[in-house]
């Protein structure tokens, strides 16, 4: 009887359309209560399990240290650096674009902050050069997938709470994916480049590149700062993104002088709501997840695996996890995904004898590419607001990279070591 409530009313609130939290919220409680178990409980497991997930604290850094250099135009001179070493190749503003994207992603850890300041120079600088609005907000959308798959990268941190794999092994198994992914964007862009006769880029003289890289010099300096603090045992990943986001807000602050302190506590208020947002998602997650431990929901859903011939090989559970979240990620919001469908399917993962840093690695790449997927893609809608391009023409535009971004996926899903070896070489036993 308690289940059914809680899955009906859970279900009823998503169908309605109200936050995933609510729902998570609001069916847990009602589950407590048909239970007798005492509502102080809720307390214990919103509170002191989110308390005791330390790595978490890196989530409101990173948001805060893409707030600072989107509101501060930093990411502008990262564009321009990343127009300056791609050079006079056919497309090349789109090559740009995933450069560009690339180099940012070692700050963001997010999609969506790729997408809205990134994202809005990319696509107005390619309007401007001539570019069509749909080829614009297509490749601006598919470079951003990269963001959060090299590291930093947000979803990676709440994957290690979930897991308790190692974030530092999970950022480094991020790094040859994200590369990956944005070689197979730039070959489409070169294949559609030459196809539509897209403007060749601009030619950079000796002088003009060092003049450009001095200027993006200690922006550049900052994926180095925190990467190189993290793999050489002087931060954890949490002390990195605390020292890093300090590092921007001081060269917004003082070096480049872009940034007021007016700015500055706007940055800081929305940085809050934004976390608050995504705190009391995830503390409701761990509501959830205890409903589904004490019902013993994984374990049913490997019995029904086994008994579809699902467990025969990893092949078949990575293939079915696979396409389970590509379905889902075109109606479900990526964080509901992340934080309500992958604790479930940890243990048939682990039974399977799949690497977690592997599993994690290849989640986060697939819900990235969720964000791109229609009806529910947020890039999609974000760029056509951006650009004015109607959003149907960016959504058919965006198939052809969605196609490139699947063989991507499937190229990390069954060659493991292209995730696992740089985590190998730093020591990692799995």
């Amino acid at each position: 009887m308690a289940v059914t409530v809680w899955l009906v009313i859970f279900a009823a609130i998503f169908a309605l359309g109200y936050p995933i939290a609510l729902g998570m919220f609001v069916s847990s409680v009602l589950y407590f209560v048909l239970k007798g178990i005492a509502l102080t409980t809720i307390l214990d497991i919103m509170v002191i399990q989110f308390e005791n997930q330390f790595v978490l604290l890196a989530v409101p850094l990173f948001i805060f240290t893409a707030k600072v250099m989107n509101a501060a135009r930093l990411t502008d001179r990262l564009f321009d650096f990343a127009k300056a070493l791609v050079g006079p190749v056919k497309g090349g503003l789109g090559h740009v674009n995933i450069v560009a994207s690339i180099i940012f992603a070692g700050m963001s850890g997010s999609e969506i902050a790729d997408v809205a300041g990134l994202g809005a120079v990319e696509i107005k600088a390619m309007q401007d050069a001539g570019y069509d609005g749909p080829f614009s907000c297509a490749v601006t959308c598919a470079s951003a997938t990269i963001g959060p798959i090299i590291p930093p990268s947000i979803p990676m941190v709440i994957y290690a709470s979930l897991s308790g794999a190692s974030t530092g092994y999970l950022f480094l198994g991020g790094v040859i994916p994200g590369l990956l992914l944005g070689v197979v964007l730039m070959v489409l862009v070169s294949i559609l480049a030459h196809k539509r006769n897209y403007p060749v880029g601009e030619w950079v003289s000796l002088r003009g590149f060092v003049k450009v890289f001095l200027n993006s010099f200690f922006v550049i300096l900052a994926p180095v700062i925190l990467l190189g603090g993290i793999y050489s045992g002087i931060f954890t990943p949490t002390e990195a993104a605390g020292v890093v986001s300090v590092y921007v807000m001081i060269l917004a602050l003082y070096v480049y002088r872009s940034l007021g302190l007016r700015s500055l506590y706007k940055v800081f208020v929305e940085s809050v709501v934004s976390t608050g947002f995504v705190s009391f998602i995830v503390a409701c997650s761990f509501l959830f997840s205890y409903v589904v431990a004490r019902e013993e929901i994984p374990a049913l859903i490997t019995k029904a695996f086994l008994g579809l011939g699902l467990m025969n090989s990893q092949w078949s559970v990575l293939l079915s996890l696979n396409v389970l979240f590509i379905i889902l990620g075109c109606f479900i919001d990526v964080s509901a995904i992340l934080l309500i469908i992958v604790p479930i399917v940890l243990p048939l993962v682990e039974a399977a004898g799949i690497d977690l840093v592997h599993f994690g690695v290849v989640t986060v790449f697939n819900l990235m590419i969720a964000l791109d997927t229609p009806p529910y893609g947020e890039t999609t809608f974000i760029t056509s607001a951006i650009s004015g391009t109607p959003l149907s023409d960016v959504i058919k535009e965006m198939l052809k990279f969605i196609g490139f971004e699947f063989i991507a996926l499937f190229l990390i899903t069954y060659i493991p070591d292209l995730v696992l070896w740089l985590p190998r070489m730093a020591g990692y036993q799995g």
